[in-house]
């Protein structure tokens, strides 16, 4: 299953992100490296936000991934969602559609 992660940042998240952006990538390319996460990325750059796209069996995974994300821990996000996301068109579809 697939799992969208969005996060909405603080509006001068720019200037603040540079002390932590080295950990913040490292973690999202561990992540990437054990197959959890599929992509991600800022809503323009800078902007307001951003969607990182989870697969995996549960959102608990994505839920340790935020309690670990240092722009989380240090205020740059101010608000955080994680939403199931039911994939059934495109080669990696969780539950494909045939016709």
């Amino acid at each position: 299953m697939h799992f969208l992660l969005i996060y909405d940042y603080v509006p001068d998240y720019a200037i603040r992100r540079d002390p932590f952006r080295r950990e913040h990538l490292s973690l999202a390319l561990q992540a990437e490296a054990e197959g959890r996460l599929r992509l991600a990325g800022t809503i323009a750059d800078p902007g307001p936000g951003a969607v990182l796209v989870f697969e995996g069996t549960s959102a608990a995974e994505v839920e340790a991934f935020v309690a670990a994300d240092p722009y989380v821990r240090h205020g740059l996000v101010t608000h955080w969602r994680i939403l199931p996301w039911h994939t059934v068109v495109g080669k990696d579809a969780t539950s494909p559609v045939r016709s």
